[in-house]
């Protein structure tokens, strides 16, 4: 089952990643699916993908590098690195996916942009 969630999770992203092809994307998303954003907002299926879709045109050439694809159970982890072209800023991202009957169910969404790891760091490490 690992395997099969890593998979579905991979041909999900990689039509978006390679082409913004949205639709792919929400060929294996539930009809009940819902993401979640650290700041604990949700938007459903439909609200997402319109997000995606409005993305796509601002983010046009972003590179995208997932450096870990990892599964245990009926979740997926994606942790991928971003950066929009022509010196853009730099994101990291962890989605962590649900997969439920071979569908992505729910995403939950942490992204911090690179520059602002440093302060973040030194905050935690004055509060251990």
């Amino acid at each position: 089952m690992t395997t099969e969630n890593k998979s579905i999770v991979g041909r999900a992203l990689a039509g978006l990643v390679d082409t913004g092809d949205v639709d792919t994307l929400a060929s294996y998303l539930s009809e009940d699916f819902t993401h979640h954003r650290s700041d604990s907002t949700t938007s459903t299926k439909a609200q997402w993908l319109a997000a995606v879709r409005a993305a796509l045109g601002p983010t046009a050439g972003m590179r995208v590098d997932i450096l870990h694809l990892l599964a245990d159970g009926d979740h997926v982890v994606v942790h991928s690195r971003r950066r929009l072209p022509d010196a853009g800023p730099e994101i990291v991202v962890v989605d962590v996916l649900r997969i439920a009957h071979g569908f992505i169910a729910e995403v939950w969404e942490v992204i911090e942009p690179a520059a602002q790891a440093p302060v973040n760091g030194a905050w935690w490490d004055a509060h251990p």
